[in-house]
């Protein structure tokens, strides 16, 4: 069984929108200010570089009991000794994943759609990232926005925790906890704020308030 983990406010980074902050100062303020899970997604930075952040990530995550999950790079999460992996749809199956990381560690899948889930092999997943809920520019392969209404219908499929994500903000997130999401997965809404740690505070509060 993996560890514990709480996806109310998931942060996912982008090495673009924290470059001038940085991506450990970016972080620390998003928990801080509520963050309950990151992950670390830079689909540029090389296997070197990577694991380099992640070891700094867990350096300052692992004190507080934060979760570090690596998008698609399930070495660079072993290497790092990160907690677990979050895996698109073209990714290494979430079955050689799992095989790969051992019983402990979590295991994310994306899906975009009621179909999608269920071609999708479910073996060994945790959690569900669903969206995009709304149009982002922070994922360049997203696929057609579906919102809250593609969350619940893939909500009424499956018993497993999902997070939505895509291009949400704070006023999004009634919708999205309504229509069955257990979180809210967010990058602009945190990364790019002026205040992170103000930006973190207000998401969890939407998140609670809409339970």
């Amino acid at each position: 069984m993996p560890k514990p983990f709480d996806l109310t406010l998931y942060l996912v980074t982008d090495p673009r929108l924290v470059a001038a902050r940085g991506l450990l100062a970016t972080v620390d303020a998003a928990v801080k200010g509520g963050a309950t899970i990151v992950q670390l997604r830079d689909p540029d930075a090389h296997g070197r570089a990577l694991v380099e952040q992640a070891r700094a990530l867990k350096v300052l995550l692992a004190p507080i009991g934060i979760p570090l999950i690596i998008n698609d790079r399930v070495d660079v999460a072993v290497a790092a000794d990160a907690d677990g992996v979050h895996l698109g749809q073209d990714d290494m199956t979430p079955a050689d994943a799992r095989a790969v990381l051992g019983p402990e560690r979590i295991l994310g899948l994306s899906v975009g759609n009621p179909a999608e889930y269920a071609a999708s092999d479910l073996g060994g997943v945790d959690y569900l990232g669903v969206g995009p809920v709304k149009a982002t520019g922070t994922k360049a392969d997203a696929g057609g926005a579906i919102g809250a209404a593609g969350v619940a219908a893939v909500r009424a499929l499956t018993r497993l925790p999902l997070v939505g994500i895509g291009g949400l903000a704070t006023a999004d997130v009634s919708d999205v906890i309504r229509a069955g999401a257990d979180g809210v997965a967010v990058v602009s809404a945190i990364c790019a704020a002026s205040d992170p740690e103000q930006a973190a505070r207000a998401l969890k509060a939407a998140v609670i308030a809409a339970r």
